[in-house]
């Protein structure tokens, strides 16, 4: 969700305890009150503050996305493994993965207890894809037909003609091309359905207490402190096991983690970098490892400086990604929980291929990387600091200070990161085109496709397009891949497509995920295909 993505913090072990004292201690004793075990059990998870209000069509982050998820359920989901399975569609049919009849299942009901129907998703969907709305997940309805004349400037249309509500229980849905992902798309958060409060109070009182109809329901929202959501017991497809969730809104992994050493935090599905050498120690059988669909990397905005899509540009941006010896700092710092990034998505994705023409930008290679510098310069000398913005709320000081260091001893420039005291901060600046530097970046995956890494991110009108990247060969070979046949034919585009991603480096990959997290004792939890905690399935003994 987006980008999405990732908090991050270290923090010295001072740090670290003031920080569960600040963070903890007005939240602490609630939750520690409500430390029940069997299905009532109210589960303490970690967070961090989401970015705005907790609308599915405006939250393209993921602290904010695991909350949307646990409130709302849309016509699919996606299980442990990131399989589809209906949730409140009976059916969803199509010949042709361009036009298609949608069977809601009958009695569902979101908790102020109103009925779930066909219009309450086809006026979500226009309200997310309405250009006057501002919502940040508008391009997943791009597909639609109709969404051109919503979406552009000016516009007094805020209807798309591929949505039709035939009864209470039924819609249609026409897409102006074939989508080869678009079923598999209609299990993330955006296309879930909204209820008619939404649209009588408006998406700023709603986004702060929000009316859902999925497995759990909000009890309170005390921002920077912790979410409470209770099992929503009226729900119509498969109930938790579990009486709850109390998100724990942390200042720092740091400190997140003492707190599931001493029992008062039961689940984080991320550890800081000072617990990677001895986790497996210190956890045992409570670790929690999986290799998930995230990335991280860095974006290089198009509008900095000697940054454009030029020769200046190109050439400086691979001089840094060659500058990085990824292998080094996964090794060092990761104690082998990252692997060095090849491309742009993940390798736990149908159809990722390790070998795509071009990647080799993405190796370490100092010398060459000396040589693309000093062309660049020859252009137009270089000027200023290289900087990488980062949030210090969940784990990214050390690696980021480590590139930094890697930029300097090879290309001789200075090279530093930015630090901003939460993810909030950073994607606030990163959403307005405001921030003057480099920001660091990662992605989760929002459903188990190619495209859903290259399409939000990279496509001119991406939603989550954090480096303003446009060329139009990449998003015509997007579109294809979207519009072919089979999977076959839409992987070996989409990676064409890639090739294209490679030689313009609008962001530097750097590594994948091996998530690596943690549970309290007593606590049974697993991580999904995604790498969150498999929220409904966690249980206290």
């Amino acid at each position: 969700m987006r980008s999405r993505r990732w908090p991050a913090a270290r923090a010295i072990l001072a740090t670290a305890v003031a920080a569960t004292l600040a963070v903890s201690g007005c939240s602490m004793e609630g939750a520690r009150s409500v430390n029940t075990t069997g299905p009532n059990a109210i589960i303490r998870a970690y967070a961090g503050e989401p970015q705005n209000g907790l609308v599915p069509t405006d939250t393209n982050e993921q602290m904010g996305g695991r909350m949307i998820r646990s409130l709302f359920t849309g016509l699919y989901q996606y299980d442990a493994d990131g399989k589809l399975q209906l949730a409140n569609a009976q059916s969803v049919d199509t010949t042709d993965n361009k036009h298609f009849v949608v069977k809601l299942k009958p009695g569902w009901k979101f908790t102020d207890g109103t009925p779930v129907k066909a219009s309450n998703y086809v006026r979500a969907w226009n309200f997310g894809a309405a250009v006057g709305n501002l919502q940040k997940q508008q391009d997943f309805f791009a597909a639609i037909d109709g969404f051109e004349d919503v979406s552009h400037k000016g516009t007094s249309t805020t209807e798309m003609r591929g949505l039709k509500v035939v009864d209470d229980n039924t819609f249609t849905i026409d897409l102006t091309e074939p989508n080869i992902d678009f079923k598999l798309s209609l299990g993330h958060t955006p296309f879930v359905p909204l209820p008619d409060v939404f649209f009588t109070e408006g998406k700023d009182k709603f986004g702060q207490n929000p009316i859902g109809n999925g497995q759990y329901k909000l009890k309170q929202w005390r921002h920077n402190v912790q979410v409470d959501m209770v099992r929503n017991d009226d729900y119509q497809g498969t109930k938790p096991k579990n009486g709850g969730l109390t998100f724990i809104l942390y200042a720092t992994l740091d400190a997140a983690y003492a707190d599931l050493g001493s029992g008062n935090l039961d689940v984080m599905e991320i550890l800081p970098p000072s617990a990677l050498r001895s986790y497996k120690k210190s956890l045992g059988s409570r670790a929690m490892v999986k290799p998930t669909a995230q990335t991280q990397a860095f974006s290089i905005p198009e509008y900095l400086d000697h940054f454009k899509y030029d020769e200046e540009g190109r050439l400086r941006r691979e001089a840094i990604s060659m500058s990085v010896d990824r292998d080094l700092i996964v090794d060092k710092i990761f104690f082998g929980t990252r692997i060095p990034s090849v491309d742009f998505t993940a390798r736990t994705i149908p159809g990722w291929d390790p070998n795509i023409p071009g990647n080799d930008t993405l190796k370490h290679n100092p010398d060459k990387a000396k040589q693309l510098w000093a062309q660049a310069n020859a252009i137009r000398p270089w000027d200023g600091i290289f900087s990488i913005a980062y949030n210090t709320d969940g784990g990214h000081q050390t690696w980021v200070d480590a590139v930094c260091g890697q930029i300097t001893n090879t290309l001789g420039i200075q090279a530093q990161g930015k630090p901003y005291a939460t993810f909030k901060q950073i994607r606030t600046e990163v959403t307005a085109r405001s921030l003057k530097s480099a920001a660091r970046t990662g992605w989760q995956a929002d459903y188990p496709s190619l495209l859903n890494f290259l399409g939000p991110q990279y496509i001119s009108t991406g939603s989550s397009n954090d480096a303003v990247y446009s060329n139009p060969e990449f998003d015509a070979k997007v579109r294809a891949a979207e519009q072919a046949p089979d999977q076959t034919a839409s992987n070996r585009l989409a990676n064409e497509a890639q090739v294209i991603l490679l030689h313009d480096l609008p962001v530097v990959p750097l590594w994948d995920y091996l998530a690596v997290g943690g549970r309290a004792d007593g606590v049974n939890a697993e991580l999904t295909w995604s790498g969150d905690p498999d929220y409904p399935n966690i249980t206290k003994e």
